[in-house]
């Protein structure tokens, strides 16, 4: 039996030429900051779209917040919110933006008499009492920020990767026009495939449940990132192949799927740690470790990893361990064929990397992770190893 509460208010706005339909959802009289990050938004027509929405409101912007949003360039941002009397927030980016304005929304109403709002990283976001509402126009499908109540950030000053989670950080609404996507750098299409993957299979490669239905969405979405994700490779001006993708990437992680089942996610903190330490694609790290993960794990995860293997590969022959094999193999060369290279090597790095990586996560107490807890510094180790 598991507890769980679902709670997502976020409005989405699907389809081409949505990004015109925010001007009401802004409150009347609100004074805007604009984030984003690098100047694509204003190549590929977004920034335009944007502020003709914004029009008849104050809107001051804010840009440069980095991929892997840095906690040092958004405390500038909270600085202009309070300097300028900021009281609604719009991102305008990919997750990076969405993640870092979600802790912009909460550092803002921070109570600096806790301490500096690092805590609210450092806490999890258990220091949150209330936000500053905002709402984001997504241009990269990737993480689902845009339809959760999660954010990662990293602090440049100390290598640290934390995350946070609060209701109070929930867009208000989004917009996911896909034809905003056709100017994306194949590299950044292929990493928002591979986030996608492996933030369903931290949901879904655990252990039955007697959760049939969870399991299919899950398979579901899998199954369509496997079918559209080379298309958005070989076919880049297919608008339907770039909803697909999008829809899959926020379905992924909006709460849907992992609702009253166990989760993992002992992918996800290690993978934090590599771009801490070494600056990798968040996508990068997911793609180098899940492998090694499953089979270091294989047992644990038998039943799920015979269920995947079967039902999103279609490997149904051979002995169970066959069958394993296969599967963690044909994930493999799917992010490779999606351009992510899966091998430590591949980024220059070694045995030093796995090393650091591994005090690192001692350091930080992350020692018992997975949805057993039985993921210790040694599993870390060995799985990383698998991957050198």
């Amino acid at each position: 039996m598991f507890n769980f509460d679902f709670y997502n208010p976020t409005q989405i706005l699907f389809g081409k030429g949505q990004i015109a339909a925010i001007t009401p959802l802004v409150p009347s009289g609100a004074r805007v900051l604009m984030l984003y990050g690098g100047g694509s938004i204003k190549r590929n027509g977004v920034y335009d779209e944007v502020k003709a929405a914004l029009s008849g409101h104050t809107v001051i912007e804010f840009a440069g917040i980095e991929p892997n949003p840095q906690y040092e360039t958004l405390m500038k941002a909270v600085a202009i919110v309070k300097q300028e009397k900021i009281d609604f927030l719009l991102a305008v980016g990919g997750g990076s933006v969405i993640d870092g304005t979600k802790f912009v929304a909460a550092a803002a109403l921070h109570d600096e008499t806790l301490g500096e709002p690092w805590l609210i990283l450092e806490k999890g976001g258990k220091t949150i009492t209330t936000a500053l509402p905002f709402g984001a126009v997504l241009t990269l499908p990737a993480t689902g920020s845009e339809m959760n109540a999660s954010s990662v950030v990293t602090r440049a000053a100390t290598q640290e990767k934390r995350a946070f989670m609060h209701r109070a950080v929930f867009p208000k609404f989004s917009v996911l026009d896909p034809s905003k996507t056709f100017t994306l750098p194949l590299r950044q299409v292929g990493n928002g495939v591979v986030d996608a993957f492996v933030h369903t299979m931290e949901q879904y490669l655990t252990y039955p449940v007697a959760a049939p239905l969870q399991d299919r969405w899950a398979e579901g979405i899998l199954q369509t990132l496997v079918e559209q994700g080379p298309r958005t490779l070989a076919e880049p001006d297919n608008l339907d192949v770039r909803a697909n993708i999008m829809w899959c990437a926020t379905m992924a992680l909006n709460g849907v799927i992992g609702v009253g089942v166990p989760q993992d996610w002992a992918t996800h903190l290690i993978g934090h740690e590599l771009t801490a330490l070494y600056h990798l694609d968040h996508a990068q790290t997911l793609a180098i470790v899940l492998p090694g993960m499953m089979a270091v794990r294989q047992e644990a995860k038998r039943a799920k990893l015979l269920q995947y293997a079967a039902r999103v590969w279609g490997i149904v022959d051979g002995d169970e361990d066959s069958r394993i094999a296969q599967a963690i193999e044909r994930t493999r060369a799917f992010f490779e064929q999606m351009g992510v290279k899966t091998r430590l090597s591949d980024y220059g790095l070694g045995q030093d990397a796995i090393d650091a990586v591994v005090a690192r996560l001692v350091e930080h107490r992350m020692v018992k992770l997975g949805e057993r807890r039985d993921v210790d510094a040694e599993a870390s180790r060995a799985a990383l190893a698998l991957s050198l």
